[in-house]
């Protein structure tokens, strides 16, 4: 934790190398600290205060007028905004929320776009989104897992208790079974799809995570599924081949497969086997197949 380059800076602002440069020379709120050999990092305060400010400037806010507020007056136009986000704030708002492990802010922004646009829309278009961004943190080391599992927790109460408010399908509809494989424990992607399924119809058989492959056939026989979903998401290329052939050993059903993009290659995917790389697929693939 605590330094970040240009690069990253940027991907996770959305403010650009150029405009990064141009703000150090023209103002005083952006000073990035130097190495001994003159390269830029910046701190994670620093980081707090860009993303803060990307927030103000996409509202109308004048740089030079950001410029010269306290941090508190920062922090009080940026509450005022929230209060009426619009896209793309929300997402950054709720990466504040994660590096400063502010609940009660997080939990604001979730409220608000579930009550305006329904947990559906919010599960596509804010949480997956943000969890690729967390995704981004995790690749450069700046993360905590402690914040990562603060974070992921409420968006699993959330989506837990969505799921739960949902009436149950009707017995003849079409049956899934989600399920992760050995030594995979990131839940929050599974939960989404379960929400996505039920809401859509169909029978979700919810095994969870480090599901041994060898059950999938007895679980196969009970409950004679129309899809099998699961999701590799812990960095293991060499075994996903391998995995996936095990399990289609053990079903005669599709098999939906989604996670780490770094894991899944194109050569693995076969016949009764679906790459989905979004919600906004698997939406597809389900109403597909339920019609």
């Amino acid at each position: 934790m605590g330094s970040y380059s240009m690069s990253q800076v940027a991907t996770l602002t959305g403010i650009n190398a150029h405009t990064l440069r141009k703000w150090e020379s023209r103002y005083s709120f952006i000073e990035p600290e130097r190495t001994d050999t003159n390269i830029r990092f910046y701190t994670d305060e620093l980081l707090r205060k860009l993303l803060n400010v990307s927030i103000l400037q996409r509202n109308g806010f004048k740089i030079s007028k950001i410029d010269k507020m306290s941090n508190e007056e920062l922090h009080t136009n940026v509450t005022e905004v929230l209060l009426k986000p619009i896209e793309g704030d929300e997402l950054t708002a709720l990466m504040l929320g994660l590096l400063e492990m502010n609940e009660r802010e997080f939990i604001k922004i979730i409220d608000a776009h579930i009550a305006s646009k329904g947990l559906l829309n919010a599960v596509t278009d804010l949480i997956y989104p943000f969890l690729n961004q967390i995704g981004v943190l995790w690749g450069i080391d700046k993360v905590m897992p402690a914040q990562e599992h603060f974070i992921s927790n409420l968006i699993r109460q959330k989506v837990i208790a969505a799921i739960n408010a949902l009436p149950l399908p009707e017995t003849n509809a079409p049956r899934i079974i989600l399920f992760l494989p050995e030594n995979e424990h990131h839940e929050i992607g599974l939960l989404l799809a379960q929400y996505i399924a039920k809401d859509l119809g169909w029978n979700v058989f919810y095994l969870g995570q480090h599901v041994p492959i060898s059950n999938i056939e007895s679980v196969q026989s009970i409950v004679k599924p129309n899809l099998l979903l699961t999701m590799f998401v812990t960095t293991v290329p060499d075994r996903i081949k391998e995995k996936i052939e095990a399990v289609l050993s053990q079903t005669t059903a599709d098999l939906l497969v989604s996670g780490n993009p770094v894991n899944l290659e194109t050569k693995y995917f076969e016949d009764r086997t679906i790459y989905v790389s979004n919600p906004g697929e698997l939406i597809s693939i389900l109403r597909d197949r339920i019609s």
